[in-house]
């Protein structure tokens, strides 16, 4: 029986149709899955979806009405999926609980770098033979201060790389991680991090408890030349109120791979379109923020992992087994 996959990236199709191989069919979507799409899943069984993709309620129920009794979500995520509906349906939904949290903290220290740097003005100026350095100074990071919000494993893999820089590590979480208290991170509450760090960074999953984690109050007990990024989600941070502080010239730089907002946007082609969202497009104009399209988690490494991970969720829904990864059925 065929597989329907929807938001498949062009670099991801082949890893997919290779991982399932002989085991599943596989059809591939580059639409994502949302009230005007959900019906072209009827008739299939198992569809798998992205981090982007809307399962609340209504799409759950088109999905249940047109024989869908499993979803595969090709993420760690799941925020986006009404769980108490899907199990009222009967439905099983399985998320990929663990893939390379280096990917993500990798890339959360090359947007960190960037706008520290200056790379991407930089690059522009040089592109148009333009080699001046006016305004194109940063700071060296040894000796300063990271401020770590969330230090589960991506959280840690970030604290490594800042403690490899020579920077001192200030860590908040609901439970202190011993890998990160032996690299010398010293647990504080939020407002002390905020106050006291020179470069934050987002780790948290988003849940109505971390809702604009940074929020007005937080954005303004930051330190005016701190430099903070997101590679977690996009509803972590107020954006109007983190787009009223940049107006006012703080922060010495801001790096966001993820947008409350981005939904509809990214991974899709807006470049000939007029972007509606004015507060998104206020945010790219600032100077010092670097904004991309939710691409931490993109390599070949933790989207191997992802899809290798799908597979055995759809293979054990298939077989009757129950892994960490199924959210729906709870029990």
């Amino acid at each position: 029986m065929e597989i329907l996959a929807f938001g498949v990236q062009a670099d991801e199709k082949p890893l997919i149709e290779r991982a399932f191989g002989d085991q599943e069919e596989v059809r591939c979507l580059d639409v994502f899955l949302n009230e005007d799409t959900a019906p072209i899943a009827a008739g299939h069984e198992i569809v798998s979806t992205s981090v982007n993709a809307d399962l609340g309620a209504a799409v759950l129920e088109v999905l249940a009405a047109g024989g869908t009794r499993m979803v595969a979500q090709r993420s760690t995520g799941f925020n986006n999926v009404d769980l108490d509906t899907a199990e009222r349906l009967g439905m099983t939904v399985a998320r990929v609980s663990y893939y390379s949290p280096y990917s993500v903290a990798e890339f959360a220290w090359a947007l960190a770098m960037a706008v520290n740097r200056r790379i991407v003005r930089a690059s522009i100026r040089t592109r148009d033979f333009d080699f001046r350095l006016d305004g194109l100074m940063g700071r060296d990071l040894h000796g300063r201060t990271a401020g770590v919000l969330g230090t589960g494993k991506i959280g840690e893999a970030f604290a490594r790389i800042a403690h490899g820089f020579g920077m001192r590590l200030l860590g908040w979480d609901v439970a202190e991680n011993p890998a990160c208290a032996e690299l010398g991170m010293r647990y504080v509450p939020k407002d002390e991090l905020l106050a006291r760090s020179d470069l934050i960074t987002l780790h948290v999953p988003l849940m109505a408890e971390t809702r604009h984690l940074i929020d007005a109050a937080a954005l303004k007990a930051m330190r005016d030349d701190a430099i903070l990024i997101n590679s977690s989600r996009g509803g972590l941070i107020d954006t109007a109120a983190l787009v009223g502080e940049l107006r006012a010239g703080r922060f010495a730089g801001v790096g966001l791979d993820v947008y409350e907002a981005e939904a509809g946007l990214f991974f899709l082609d807006k470049s000939l379109e007029a972007v509606e969202d004015d507060t998104l497009a206020r945010l790219v104009t600032f100077p010092n923020v670097l904004v991309t399209s939710h691409q931490a988690y993109y390599t070949e490494d933790a989207v191997g992992q992802i899809v290798d991970a799908t597979v055995r969720n759809v293979l054990d829904y298939r077989e009757g087994r129950r892994s960490e990864n199924v959210l729906v059925p709870r029990s």
